[in-house]
């Protein structure tokens, strides 16, 4: 069962504040974090570099896919992946079994910089998530949940 974890203002500006640190350390130009449905969580950087929830949508259908690739030569999943364009490039990490975060940038980094810096920044969104699920911060979602009755009878 999913869960969609809810953020007060203060998880956001924690959230915030390990994203603004990694693209200091990166000179990367946005970065995103969805869960594997392709939901945006958080972002942080430049929301001009591209329409955000297109671009989870779509890597969240790319990290499925690979899934499948990695399934398919003998391993879990690939825990990375690059796009590499002609300005512009994607990184895309697993942050944990139900979260991946995006980063774009442009030829003012590398991304060896940011593969390396993605490590610890994965471990530390992980870590704020982690507490944000076990503090029952979250929506559980059932099938069981839904139902053809209205909540609410207009009763005027």
């Amino acid at each position: 069962m999913n869960t969609i974890p809810v953020l007060t203002i203060q998880d956001v500006a924690t959230l915030d504040g390990v994203l603004s640190d990694f693209l200091k350390k990166t000179e990367s130009e946005l970065t995103v974090v969805i869960d594997r449905g392709g939901n945006v969580i958080s972002q942080y950087g430049d929301m001009n570099v591209m329409d955000v929830t297109v671009i989870a949508a779509l890597a969240a259908g790319s990290f499925a896919a690979t899934r499948e690739l990695a399934r398919r030569i003998g391993e879990v999943e690939f825990n990375a992946l690059y796009h590499q364009g002609n300005g512009n490039h994607i990184f895309m990490n697993s942050v944990d079994d139900e979260t991946i975060m995006i980063t774009v940038f442009g030829s003012r980094t590398t991304v060896g910089l940011v593969r390396f810096y993605s490590v610890a920044t994965a471990q530390n969104v992980a870590t704020v998530l982690k507490s944000l699920r076990s503090n029952a911060h979250g929506f559980s979602f059932d099938a069981a949940d839904i139902s053809e009755k209205p909540l609410f009878v207009d009763q005027s």
